[in-house]
């Protein structure tokens, strides 16, 4: 029956176009309206394509924009075991930085899609005894991904009275990523390391595109937290109190930009791409 059904259907369809062919190819009278032909008139430089938007990473519009307002975020207490406690409180939290960041794109004329967000219990192939991805964003597809088996492991060794706080950064930083992208900054970075004559300006470029990104997760913590509790010195404690990575910076400059983004009345307090080597090795 629904081979039947199918076969009917285009049938139908061939009939279809068939007729529209007829009725376009049939000759018609010209009919001449007798007023202005217009045609001449028409911008004819709208035909042409755009040229591409340039983006200027070291001296972006968004680095002037101020930084956004708080907001009242209600985070969902968080149960670290739990999978659907995690998803819960991962997608309040993208919702609180939808809102907090929002200003910020209306100051830029800017309409992005909202990233989704969603958790998985799948390691991640990459993943090693030593290096191991807690969260990533993927730009082709809007969506922030929480990987559940590498946080729990990292979360053993963190009190539960800081858990919401150092989550809560973890989220901040990689719906920065999804500004660097709204902003046209996340693509210059991909096309500068493609075209870095050495490893080192490779690294160089990741490290301040993280780096940056670090930074606005103190925007973030400072938006959706108490401005007089103690959350930037709790996620500095247990995520940039330990080793210096070569992708994502020294434990002192993960700190250093943390704090930037949690202090600075702008959001050029994370422009990392104009700052001193010293600042992102």
């Amino acid at each position: 029956m629904l081979v039947a059904a199918f076969s009917a259907a285009s049938v139908a369809l061939v009939a279809l176009v068939a007729s529209v062919v007829i009725v376009v190819n049939t000759p018609q009278e010209d009919v001449s309206t007798g007023g202005t032909d217009l045609s001449a008139f028409y911008d004819t430089s709208l035909y042409a394509q755009p040229h591409p938007a340039e983006v200027d990473i070291v001296d972006h519009p968004l680095y002037g924009v101020a930084m956004p307002e708080s907001v009242d975020c209600g985070l969902p207490e968080l149960r670290t075991d739990s999978d659907d406690s995690w998803e819960a409180f991962a997608n309040e939290a993208g919702t609180c930085l939808n809102e907090l960041w929002a200003p910020v794109m209306d100051e830029l004329r800017l309409d992005p899609e909202l990233p989704e967000i969603t958790v998985t219990d799948e390691a991640l192939e990459t993943d090693s005894e030593d290096s191991f991805t807690l969260a990533y964003y993927e730009s082709d597809r809007g969506l922030i991904t929480v990987v559940l088996p590498n946080v729990r492991q990292v979360g053993e060794q963190i009190p539960d009275t800081h858990q919401a706080d150092v989550w809560l950064a973890l989220m901040g930083h990689e719906y920065a990523h999804h500004v660097q992208y709204a902003t046209g900054i996340l693509t210059i970075s991909h096309d500068l390391r493609r075209s870095a004559g050495s490893e080192a300006d490779e690294l160089d470029t990741l490290r301040r595109t993280e780096l940056q990104a670090e930074c606005m997760a103190g925007i973030g913590l400072r938006g959706l937290t108490d401005p007089g509790g103690d959350s930037l010195d709790v996620v500095n404690l247990h995520f940039n109190g330990g080793g210096d990575l070569d992708t994502h910076g020294s434990a002192a400059n993960r700190a250093y930009w943390l704090e930037s983004g949690y202090t600075s009345p702008t959001v050029g307090g994370c422009n990392t791409y104009d700052a001193a080597a010293g600042d992102v090795t």
